[in-house]
């Protein structure tokens, strides 16, 4: 007959043998708390101020919100060597948010990407997310150069000119 103690609790095994539990595992040492994040780019913070004005928004962190959802839907469509151009155009945050999306599988035309932001923030209409959208990309050209948005603009659909406050020239036929 096998003695078990109160420390070690019985493991029962095929074969009606006992084996004693493992030894249980030390507890993990606390973790130290994470580091403040040290103060936002100021290139960032222009971004996201350029933003607020463009769009109108009531508050600083609204526009913050709505800048990095329209840089991510815009990240996953602009690829290649505009991507890493845009990347390295944008302040850092806004780069990271850009370079860190999977590239899509298809592209939307502009009136997908706008309803596809829409999907995105909470209470959006195409209407809204059609604002959220321009308030973005509008302010996007005097920071990383028109040479760069019209590039850009070469590889996605057409419309999106428009969500950029560029006018859509089409060729006469």
């Amino acid at each position: 007959m096998t003695t078990l103690t109160p420390q070690k609790p019985a493991i029962p095994q095929p074969g009606g043998d006992v084996t004693p539990a493992p030894e249980p595992r030390p507890a993990p040492e606390p973790r130290p708390a994470p580091e403040p994040r040290p103060a936002q780019d100021p290139a960032w913070r222009e971004l996201v101020d350029a933003v607020r004005e463009a769009g109108q928004y009531p508050t600083r962190s609204e526009a913050e919100s709505v800048t990095r959802v329209v840089l991510s839907a815009l990240g996953g469509h602009v690829v290649g060597d505009e991507r890493v151009d845009l990347a390295r155009a944008l302040p850092e945050e806004a780069a990271r948010v850009v370079a860190s999306q999977i590239p899509a599988t298809r592209s939307l035309t502009a009136a997908e990407f706008v309803d596809s932001v829409a999907a995105r923030i909470e209470g959006a209409t195409p209407a809204t997310a059609r604002w959220d959208v321009s308030s973005v990309l509008s302010v996007l050209p005097p920071l990383v150069g028109d040479e760069l948005v019209t590039r850009i603009l070469g590889q996605l659909p057409p419309g999106y000119a428009l969500l950029f406050g560029r006018a859509e020239l089409t060729p006469a036929a």
